[in-house]
């Protein structure tokens, strides 16, 4: 079961670098698309940046699991969902069934190859997180993409991780949010 964890998070970090590092002409479509669908999800799809909550300046701390992993409770558009860390990942990955009980909605048509992993092709459609909150650090407008099938768990990725001042492990704890 780690290994299917594993070659997935590859496949998110993959997926991410090819969002990242589009061509000039895809980056205008894909733009488009991404903002297409962010409408379609009823999303809020203003500037994209880290705007903090003004009222949080601490830190939240997540203990390692039996398994090897870290794991934190966000809520995304309302909705508790329980996500692997995954400091790997570019942008958070959102299982199909957490994105729908979240209010993110896609067409199959929105759905395509978004990159490939250790199992071979991973398909996904790019979204937008209204608003996410972790440990009461929230932040706004965050990347995301949503894999409708083969993700067991969603997965806290860069996309979040990166806003929120340092990400830090020690005696088997992770240690989120300002120094």
């Amino acid at each position: 079961m780690l290994s299917r964890y594993l070659a997935f998070a590859f496949g998110a970090c993959l997926i991410a670098v090819l969002i990242a590092s589009p061509s000039q002409e895809d980056s205008v479509r894909e733009g488009a698309q991404t903002a297409e669908i962010a409408s379609d999800y009823q999303l809020h799809n203003s500037q994209a940046g880290a705007r903090t909550a003004d009222w949080y300046a601490g830190e939240h701390t997540l203990p390692r699991q039996s398994d090897g992993h870290f794991y934190a409770d966000a809520t995304v558009g309302g909705t508790s969902i329980r996500m692997m860390v995954d400091t790997g990942a570019s942008v958070i990955a959102l299982t199909g069934q957490d994105a729908i009980s979240a209010g993110l909605h896609w067409y199959d048509a929105d759905v395509r190859r978004i990159g490939t992993g250790a199992s071979g092709a991973v398909y996904g459609v790019p979204a937008r997180i209204k608003q996410i909150e972790i440990g009461g650090m929230t932040r706004y407008d965050v990347d995301a993409v949503i894999i409708p099938e083969g993700l067991e768990i969603s997965l806290l990725g860069q996309s979040y991780l990166s806003q929120i001042g340092s990400v830090r492990i020690a005696d088997d704890r992770m240690i989120m949010g300002s120094r």
